[in-house]
């Protein structure tokens, strides 16, 4: 591209989605800036975590797992890119109630997505919900999360025509008129920007998003068990309520335990005086990791992101022509990064 047609692309937040548009658009020629309020990367981006699921099949949704086929390509492609190993494919395992599993398993045939039906016996430290069964995708695993964002801010940092500008606060985003308003009054100006602040988002944005905290556990395996976990899948489906993740340790990270049922909204992100036992209490109480008391406790993490208000899930709107803002959450949120950056960048491209 030369640079008469080259744009300039602000991105407002360093997570997952910023750093990937950032490396989308540096490679499709056009002049970046990255803005984040911390340091680039942000540990406290809603991206930041040591790990993230990818799976491909979405029972009942045909152009989500179209979407989720293409995320493990570029995801691929990525680890190419960018000089790092970024994805463990060690499988997802999801828990199905039995009389599901053959639609479950039709769906994926069609979808041209490789699968396996697993028992009970063959995943004997898992917490499956009881008369459940499950469905492994062999290409699945887990994103190794802070490592991708390290890769993508160590990439973009020598890039010519890239400006990581850490410690900039965004007080304003005035979309028809091109302006990224800094705090202390310096503008920034672009022919086309990217609003993914994570839970700053809603104080630039019109849009209604909702602001959720989440507590997740992280443990250790015990020894007699080290040798299972070391080539275990990320799982879900899991516990009593069938709403319980498992990702397992490996290349650094530890055994983490999540569940949607302790994911509660907020009115603020700052969650120094709230009280994390009762939601490891409840984590702990649904039997997604059986035996958990033999587990060495690591640490508590608690994250915030933010959410279409409607919906409750992830949001990509294009404001103007050139004003996008994405809010997005969890694991679903972070392996489709690379579909929402070259959507992004091939509309940029298409403006130039």
């Amino acid at each position: 591209m030369s640079s008469s047609t080259a744009a300039h692309v602000v991105v407002v937040g360093a997570g997952v989605t910023g750093l990937l548009t950032a490396v989308a658009c540096a490679r499709a020629g056009h002049r970046v800036t990255v803005l984040d309020r911390g340091p680039v990367p942000n540990p406290d981006a809603t991206s930041y975590d040591q790990h993230r699921v990818i799976r491909t099949l979405l029972p009942g949704d045909p152009d989500g797992t179209a979407d989720r086929l293409a995320a493990h390509r570029h995801w691929r492609e990525l680890e190419s890119v960018l000089g790092a190993a970024l994805y463990r494919r060690v499988g997802v395992v999801t828990a199905w109630p039995e009389h599901r599993l053959a639609a479950v398993e039709a769906e994926a045939d069609r979808a041209g997505v490789a699968v396996e039906r697993l028992t009970a016996g063959r995943l004997p430290l898992l917490g499956l919900p009881p008369g459940a069964g499950a469905v492994r995708e062999r290409s699945g695993g887990v994103l190794l999360a802070d490592r991708v964002l390290r890769a993508a801010a160590r990439w973009l940092a020598v890039r010519p025509g890239v400006a990581l500008r850490p410690y900039c606060r965004v007080t304003a985003v005035h979309p028809d008129a091109g302006r990224i308003v800094l705090a202390g009054g310096e503008v920034v100006r672009g022919n086309a920007a990217l609003l993914c602040a994570g839970p700053w988002t809603r104080e630039l944005t019109d849009h209604r998003v909702t602001l959720f905290r989440q507590t997740m556990l992280y443990v250790r395996p015990p020894a007699p068990d080290a040798h299972w976990w070391q080539a275990a899948p990320a799982a879900g489906g899991l516990g009593r309520e069938g709403r319980g993740w498992l990702l397992p340790p490996g290349a650094g990270a530890l055994l983490k335990l999540s569940s949607d049922t302790v994911c509660r909204p907020v009115d603020h992100t700052d969650s120094t005086g709230e009280d994390q036992r009762p939601y490891v209490d409840r984590l702990a109480g649904e039997g997604i990791l059986p035996g958990l008391g033999r587990y060495p406790p690591a640490t508590v993490r608690v994250c915030h992101y933010t959410a279409d208000a409607v919906t409750g899930g992830p949001l990509l709107v294009r404001v103007t022509p050139g004003l996008w803002v994405r809010a997005a959450c969890g694991g679903s949120g972070f392996s489709t990064a690379p579909l929402v950056a070259e959507r992004i960048a091939t509309a940029v491209k298409e403006a130039a």
